[in-house]
């Protein structure tokens, strides 16, 4: 059975040695070792990487970290999972 997950990879390709361009496509992965290697084949590409994290922002990295912080001081105002599925059910 073919593996369609998809991975990203992001192409950097040196234009006039100025400026630099970004560009990120996204193939299946039974196809990235062959993509991985034509790009290396083309001159002007100057790098190649995969793009597996997910960029989240310093401000939403902060208010994560205020919940959590609040979470941890004040224990008693949070619901358990198994609270939270109780009352999505009802």
């Amino acid at each position: 059975m073919a593996d369609f997950r998809q991975e990203k990879l992001s192409i950097f390709t040196k234009i006039n040695y100025k400026q630099m361009k970004n560009f990120t496509i996204t193939i299946p992965d039974n196809k990235e070792n062959i993509f991985v290697e034509m790009m290396k084949s083309i001159s002007f590409v100057k790098k190649i990487e995969a793009a597996n994290e997910i960029s989240i922002s310093e401000e939403h990295q902060e208010m994560a970290h205020k919940r959590i912080h609040r979470m941890e001081e004040h224990p008693e105002s949070c619901l358990s999972w198994e609270d939270i599925e109780r009352k999505v059910k009802l």
